[in-house]
């Protein structure tokens, strides 16, 4: 199945770096790419892309309300909304999410890191920059950590398990895990898989939010 992507960004170089990343994936099509938010919210209601790869500060209308207006509450039938910005502030993450967004990105991310989140936002996982998803997880750990106790794990993680989770956690990729712990993707995605489903999670960011919780990173 072919992904199909939107890309809306005021800056025609991001516009272009994208668009080249990502259309050299075989799974992947860049059907349109615009400069402003009301041409992003117009294309995507017109097209349907798999994905709406919005920029924040755009003329017209910014990634922030034309994420609202494509995903969220109260759209009949949502769109997968990924945000890739500059700006690393909590107020812009924060909002996004309740606005719909499936993933927040900022622009230094690896190309590995813009694909992987592309299919995560194709299938409806959420995918936060890990740089932005550490920051906001050691925040919250210290409250987390005084007002919530987690019952013991039915099915204790293995040790590499546990190798991958505390590298989640950290923000790594999978193919940053594989490199340091010398195995292959396939292997990492196995055992974060098992993880997951030890953990009763959905995704990494959960994963790494068990993680910074319980103590297991600090």
């Amino acid at each position: 199945m072919t992904i199909r992507v939107l890309i809306a960004d005021d800056q025609e170089m991001i516009r272009s770096a994208f668009g080249m990343i990502l259309g050299t994936q075989p799974d992947m099509e860049v059907v349109a790419s615009v400069a402003d938010g009301e041409s992003a919210v117009e294309q995507a209601r017109r097209l349907r892309p798999d994905v709406c790869l919005l920029d924040i500060r755009m003329p017209a209308l910014d990634g922030l309300e034309a994420t609202r207006l494509l995903a969220g509450p109260g759209v009949d039938t949502p769109l997968n909304v990924l945000i890739a910005t500059t700006f690393d502030l909590d107020e812009y993450v924060y909002r996004a999410l309740q606005n719909g967004a499936k993933g927040f990105l900022l622009k230094d991310m690896s190309p590995a890191l813009l694909v992987e989140a592309v299919r995560a936002a194709a299938t409806g996982t959420s995918l936060i920059s890990p740089a932005v998803t550490v920051r906001l997880l050691s925040k919250l750990a210290p409250a987390r950590q005084n007002s919530t106790v987690d019952k013991p794990l039915p099915e204790p993680l293995t040790d590499r398990e546990l190798d991958v989770v505390k590298l989640v956690a950290h923000g790594h990729t999978n193919d940053e895990i594989g490199a340091k712990l010398y195995v292959s993707v396939a292997t990492v995605k196995t055992h974060l898989a098992n993880a997951q489903r030890k953990l009763a999670v959905r995704n990494r960011v959960e994963v790494a939010a068990w993680a910074w919780r319980t103590g297991v990173v600090a």
